[in-house]
């Protein structure tokens, strides 16, 4: 059974790690960076390192996505399309 919940979420991370390089949108690829972080804080717990699984989540996906999200916001960057 854990060996299954392993293999979602590596195959999760993949997924997810693919669309933060193709997301054309920076909130997108934040987000999907985010999932990556929960996905390795789940992966973590399995592996049975739930304080090293705590510190991902926090600050995975918790802080720098805030931070992220906040530095797109204040940069004004919606998407990252080039004016032509």
């Amino acid at each position: 059974m854990m060996a299954w919940v392993a293999l979602a979420c590596v195959v999760t991370m993949l997924v997810a790690g693919v669309l933060v390089l193709t997301q054309r949108k920076l909130i997108g690829a934040i987000a999907a960076a985010s999932v990556v972080s929960v996905a390795l804080s789940v992966l973590l717990v399995v592996l049975r390192a739930p304080d090293v699984a705590l510190a991902e989540a926090a600050v995975g996906a918790g802080l720098s996505s805030v931070l992220l999200a906040l530095a797109v916001r204040r940069v004004g960057a919606v998407d990252s399309k080039e004016d032509t």
